[in-house]
Parts: structure tokens; C-alpha cells; sequence
């Protein structure tokens, strides 16, 4: 794409998340790649309509689909809806749609110019529709009938002229089936629960309809026609196409241990725990070899060193007072020029004014999940990290690099002075600690890149106490003194240690690191993120950005790192 073209797409990207965030109030929705974001989290787009392309629509199209997914952040519930929404595919996406048209019916009187561009949105449309052959078959025509009948009965607009006739046979045949259900949308659309009854029996009515011609006529219509609604034109939308985009979700839960204990979070004994600097871990000539390995990688990469690090200055950097500018022509009079204002009223420059220069006062540090699971992805995320520490140096910042483990697996001393107590019951956290530094904030990368490199030890790998790793890192950053703190932890998976799991319960470590993290949060005083190297960890970090790392490390990849870094720096 020529820049000229990509400067017209940010530049309606720019006045459609502004438009968005005007009418929602949420200052965290933008748009990114032509998709709604919340952060750095892609929205659901459950309706046909609003799948824009800015290449081929309009303006006016544009901000349609803006301001109906603004009217549908502001007026469904998403938990609600999602607990209504029916497994069939035909009869959810009825369902989807029809929640959508209710929110946009309800659009704000006194704003004619938001009610045009729903209704050009929706025309644009349903021509295209019209135009993609789509109406030629039985599922096609059927699904079309039913979205202009809705949209018509819900907003009070007419059905396009334009396919009137073309559906109008479709339409006396459906209606005297639905009509009962239309009537009820018209009158509920202000109650999301009332609304959904009469929107799932239309919606079971249009499931059955399709089944039962699928039954007649074997896969003529329905499968091929599906499948050409798919690919050609959306039609059965993000739903069907998030299952293999979408990361898989921590599972979590609730630890009765934990909730019942007057206590809170326990540990069994820290005699065992230790702190090491991990470059003491591996042999000398290992290292020089991990490293050697690092920065062929590195090199294969193919980045822009110095871009990121204006990207991440960009990010990070706040205005600090630099002294002062001295001859200007407004501000503060100076002092020292009385006598020339005396002596030559006429002379402007006399005046002085603070200057401010952008500095990214700030400590970055790197967690990172030495689990055993992480061993198949470590050498990426060796060599994410040491990129970003370079970048975030450059950039004016301060970094750390730490990990944390456990001495041994299942429990290793601790347990074994466990088992020889007699096992007392529900002995919390029951395994011996290894956090490891493998660069610390006072050391920059050039002197620890060696020991960076030690990330690549496989044999340091074993299970992971999240939270108290999390507190660890935590702690080291606020005896920091910079003006702002940034942990990113990069993990794969839930808190996990087998011993301390079977003697509490599996959702012990996973409660802690939730209490640790909202803790931080609450207080502010460091903003924590998280890196999901295949899953998304949402249920622990507010913000976190999952990734798959058995794709290359591309500059779109780090794009979303630096805005991930970002939102923490602006908290």
C-alpha cells in the first residue's frame, strides 16, 4: 500500500475510534488493522454490517459501523448475552443479529447525523449482499429476509428498495411464523432480557426452517452456500473464525483453602529459598555459547533497533524540567535584563521560560516463568527480552531481568520436612523457591548480556509460585528510584507446584498471585502486565497481551509490545 494510502486509512481509523470513544466514554477503545480494540484486546463484531474495509467504504459507511459498535458497547450486556446465546450456529447468528439491530434502534434522538449513518451503513450492506449472489440460495435469501424484516420493524425505516421484490414471496412465507416474535422486539428493544425471549424464538423458528430444508434437500443449498457466506462475504462472522485466532483462556478458580484461612496465604518454610544470580548457574564457556546462539537469532530477525527504541521513548517518555531558555519573546521576565528593559523599551527579548524535555524516568523489569513448560519457548522469549532491554535503554530507561523456579520438583526439602512432621494439614505454599537475577537494574546490557543468555539453561526449568515471584519483583522495583516502576511478567501457564497443590488445593498459588497482582494494582505503585506465551492470562493481569511465539518475531509483534508497555507507563 502506497503511504499516501496509508496515511487515509490511520487517519479514518483516528475519526472512527474518536467517534467511538466520544459516544461510549471509554478512552481505551481504538482501532487497529480495521478492528475495534479495547486496549490491545480485539472486540467481537457479531453482525455482517459491521465488517468494514476503509479501502472500498465510505466515509459515511466507516462511521456507521463505528457508531453502531459504539451503540452496542453502551446498551447489551455482553455477560447476559453471552449466557442467552444459542449452540446453533444459524440460530446464533440470528440471535447476534438481532441484538444488534435492538442497539441501534435505540440511538440517541437528538443526533440525526448518527441515525444516518446506521441507516447508509446498513443499506451499503445489504447492496452488496445483494450483489454477492448470496440471495440466490435458500439460506442466503432466508437469513436476508429476516435482517431486513427486523431491521425495518426495529428502526421504523423502510426495507431497501433495491430487493424488495427479490425477497417479498420469502417474506409472506416467514412472516406469518415470526410475526408474533417481531411484535414483541418492537415493544421490548429498551430490555435486554424481555428483548432476547422473542429474539431466541425467532431465532429457534429461522434454525429449524434451515434444518428442515437441509433434511429435505441433503447438502444442495445449505452446506455450499454456508460455506460460500464464509468466504466470500462473512456472513456467519467471528464466532466460527475466533476458534483459531483466539488463545486459549488460564483456567482458574476459587480456593477454598485460602478463602477460609484467617491467615491468608501461607508458606511452609522459607529455609530453603534462595535468590541467585542465574550467570553463576551455567558454565563459562556454556554461556558464551548460549549468547553466541542469542544473537544469531537476534540477527536473523531483521529489526529496526533504533525505531523500536523511539517507539518505546515515545511510550515512556514524560516532560521533565531541563533549566531554562533564556531571550525569549514571552514568558517570565528575567531578572537579570531589568536594566535592558530600561534602557531599550523596545526590546522583546527579555524574557525566560522553563524548558521541558521528554525522559523516560522509569524501571522496567522482566519476569520470567521458568516452569518447565516454558523450555519449548525460551529461546524466543530470550531473545523478546534482550531486544527490548536494548530498545528500552536506548529509549532513556532502566531494566531488570529476573526468573523465578523452585529448588527441585514436587516439594524437594520442604516437603520432605513436611512428610516428617507428620503432615500437618493445609501447610500453604510447600516447595523451596529459586529466583534468579539474570540482569539487575544497576547493570547495563552490554556488561549482563552474557548472563542474559542463561535463560537458555534447560535444567533451571521446574515449577513456578507466581505470586510470591510477582511480590519479588515488585519489591526490587519499588527500592528502585525512579519515578515510575513496569513489570512485565512473561508466562505460559497458571501458578504451579505440584506439592503445595495436593497438600491444599490446585487453585491455592492461583488465588495468591490474583491477591498479589490486584494488590499492586490497587495501590499503584507498580503497573503490572503480562506476556501469554500461547494463552491469554487475563484472569490474573488486567492488561496482558497473548502471543504466539512459534511464529517470527516481526516488528508488528513488538508494535503491540511497546503499546502493551504502554498502558502500564500511562496508569
Amino acid at each position: 500500500m502506497s503511504a499516501a494510502g496509508q496515511g487515509r486509512r490511520q487517519r479514518l481509523a483516528a475519526l472512527c475510534a474518536a467517534s467511538v470513544r466520544a459516544l461510549t466514554g471509554d478512552a481505551a477503545l481504538h482501532y487497529r488493522g480495521g478492528r475495534l480494540c479495547r486496549e490491545l484486546a480485539p472486540l467481537p463484531l457479531f453482525a455482517p454490517h459491521l465488517h468494514t474495509d476503509p479501502d472500498v467504504d465510505d466515509l459515511a459507511s466507516l462511521r456507521g459501523a463505528a457508531d453502531a459498535s459504539a451503540l452496542r458497547l453502551l446498551h447489551s450486556d455482553p455477560v447476559l448475552h453471552r449466557s442467552l446465546c444459542p449452540q446453533d450456529p444459524v440460530e446464533r447468528l440470528v440471535f447476534e443479529l438481532l441484538e444488534q439491530l435492538r442497539c441501534e434502534s435505540r440511538l440517541p434522538p437528538a443526533m440525526p447525523g448518527l441515525a444516518a449513518n446506521l441507516r447508509h451503513r446498513f443499506e451499503a450492506w445489504s447492496r452488496d449482499f445483494a450483489r454477492s449472489g448470496l440471495l440466490e440460495g435458500q439460506l442466503g435469501i432466508l437469513l436476508y429476509t429476516v435482517s431486513q424484516v427486523a431491521w425495518s420493524r426495529l428502526t421504523g425505516w423502510p426495507v431497501l428498495e433495491d430487493t424488495e421484490d427479490t425477497i417479498e414471496a420469502t417474506r409472506a412465507a416467514i412472516v406469518p411464523a415470526i410475526g408474533a416474535s417481531l411484535a414483541g422486539l418492537r415493544r421490548c428493544r429498551g430490555e435486554q432480557s424481555a428483548f432476547a425471549v422473542h429474539a431466541l424464538e425467532l431465532a429457534r423458528v429461522v434454525g429449524q426452517s434451515v434444518r428442515e430444508a437441509r433434511a429435505a434437500g441433503g447438502r444442495e443449498d445449505g452446506d455450499d452456500e454456508e460455506g460460500g457466506a464464509r468466504a466470500g462475504f462473512a456472513l456467519l462472522l467471528d464466532f466460527d473464525d475466533e476458534a483459531a485466532d483466539v488463545f486459549p483462556v488460564a483456567p482458574s478458580g476459587r480456593s477454598r483453602v485460602l478463602n477460609a484461612s484467617a491467615q491468608g496465604y501461607r508458606v511452609y518454610t522459607t529455609r530453603y529459598d534462595r535468590e541467585v544470580d542465574a550467570g553463576q548457574l551455567v558454565r563459562a564457556a556454556l554461556l558464551r555459547e548460549y549468547r553466541e546462539r542469542l544473537d544469531r537469532r537476534i540477527a536473523g530477525l531483521g529489526l529496526n533497533p533504533a525505531r523500536l527504541a523511539c517507539a518505546l521513548a515515545a511510550a515512556l517518555a514524560r516532560p521533565a524540567r531541563d533549566g531554562w531558555s533564556f531571550g525569549e519573546e514571552e514568558g517570565r521576565i528575567d531578572g537579570a535584563r531589568l536594566a535592558q528593559i530600561v534602557g531599550s523599551p523596545a526590546e522583546r527579548r527579555v524574557f525566560r521560560q522553563e524548558r521541558c524535555t521528554p525522559r523516560a524516568d522509569c524501571v522496567v523489569g522482566f519476569l520470567v516463568d521458568c516452569s518447565g513448560s516454558m523450555k519449548a519457548s525460551i529461546e524466543p522469549v530470550a531473545a523478546l527480552i534482550d531486544v527490548l532491554v536494548r530498545a528500552l535503554e536506548a529509549a532513556g530507561a532502566t531494566t531488570e531481568v529476573l526468573g523465578f523456579t523452585t529448588g527441585a520438583w514436587n516439594g524437594g526439602r520442604a516437603r520432605a520436612d513436611w512428610l516428617a512432621r507428620g503432615r500437618p494439614a493445609e501447610p500453604g505454599r510447600l516447595n523451596e523457591l529459586c529466583h534468579m537475577v539474570f540482569k539487575d537494574a544497576d547493570r547495563r546490557w552490554r556488561r549482563a548480556r552474557a548472563d542474559i543468555a542463561a535463560l537458555l539453561k534447560a535444567d533451571l526449568f521446574r515449577e513456578g509460585v507466581d505470586g510470591e515471584a510477582v511480590e519479588w519483583a515488585c519489591g526490587r522495583l519499588l527500592a528502585r528510584g525512579e519515578a515510575r516502576r513496569l513489570l512485565v511478567v512473561v508466562s505460559d501457564g497458571s501458578p504451579m507446584d505440584g506439592a503445595t497443590g495436593q497438600a491444599n488445593d490446585p487453585f491455592y498459588l492461583d488465588n495468591h498471585l490474583k491477591a498479589v497482582v490486584a494488590r499492586h494494582e490497587a495501590a499503584r505503585d507498580v503497573g503490572i502486565v503480562a506476556v501469554g506465551v500461547g494463552l491469554d492470562l487475563s484472569p490474573y493481569y488486567r492488561r496482558s497481551l497473548a502471543v504466539d511465539l512459534s511464529r517470527p518475531l516481526d516488528a508488528a509483534l513488538f508494535g503491540d509490545l511497546v503499546r502493551l508497555i504502554g498502558s502500564a507507563a500511562r496508569r
